[in-house]
């Protein structure tokens, strides 16, 4: 398998959890911005709130192993072909598919088993655990936030810290680098990965902290930043990977020039 090869399985994951982002949220927003129609039956919130959570998840666990995979290439290339092999991603990206679900599920079970007292609106395009936990009320609401920090720190902090000592890694081998040409070179195989990480995560950390400091800012700023972290990816991705990545690049454009000689020659036959 050539060098770039798994990069290629993990960006199709990657572009499968944002589909599959896109489709649970997109429709709400868009019927509560659009439509003005912003209603939401109890089942379905929590139903939404469960793919927000685990979709969020797999995206962290897979860009940790992209992470992984540029850090094999990078500090060890020799032991790439030995670590990095069909059979060792395949069975990385079913992890990352598969460790978050137990998980979300006793997030969703303790949501589901708290009195909900409150309001029964969310100041939130679409429902999330911390939107929904705010408007419930009982003795158990501390012990249902804590597990859900804790979660939230092994789903998306620990494979943050991986990624962040990985890209430092890479950093440090690419600097010492004695050929420049070769350290843009190399640079450049890490960009959008790092670009798209930071994307995905700094937003995203941003509300996170600000939400436990007890920091509060506008309804518009704070709806800004959660679709800057939750959409903004998913739109940014195709268009990244596509033109950075040259066996796709040049697949696109052939299809690209192919389709406008066909046209060419259906408007000349005529």
């Amino acid at each position: 398998m050539g060098l770039h090869k798994s990069m290629y399985y993990i960006i199709l994951n990657v572009s499968i959890c944002d589909f599959l982002f896109s489709t649970t949220t997109l429709p709400k927003i868009i019927s509560r911005y659009w439509f003005q129609s912003g209603s939401i039956s109890f089942t379905g919130c929590f139903v939404q709130m469960y793919f927000v959570h685990y979709l969020g998840s797999v995206n962290s666990f897979i860009f940790s192993l992209m992470a992984f995979d540029r850090f094999v290439a990078i500090c060890i290339p020799l032991r790439y072909p030995v670590l990095i092999t069909n059979n060792i991603i395949f069975t990385l990206c079913g992890s990352a598919w598969f460790l978050p679900l137990p998980l979300m599920m006793i997030i969703l079970f303790q949501a589901l088993s708290l009195s909900y007292c409150r309001s029964n609106i969310i100041l939130q395009c679409y429902c999330d655990h911390i939107s929904l936990v705010s408007q419930a009320c009982g003795n158990d609401l501390k012990t249902v936030q804590v597990i859900a920090l804790c979660v939230a720190i092994f789903c998306l902090l620990v494979p943050l810290a991986f990624i962040l000592i990985s890209y430092v890694s890479i950093i440090i081998v690419i600097l010492k680098m004695s050929n420049s040409a070769g350290r843009i070179r190399t640079l450049a195989t890490c960009t959008p990965q790092i670009f798209i990480t930071c994307l995905f995560y700094l937003p995203r950390c941003f509300v996170y902290v600000a939400n436990t400091v007890g920091f509060s800012f506008s309804l518009d700023v704070r709806i800004l930043l959660i679709l800057l972290y939750s959409l903004l990816p998913a739109a940014v991705n195709p268009i990244i990977y596509c033109f950075k990545t040259q066996d796709i690049k040049h697949t696109l454009m052939k299809k690209i020039k192919a389709t406008k000689i066909g046209i060419e020659l259906k408007v000349w036959t005529q």
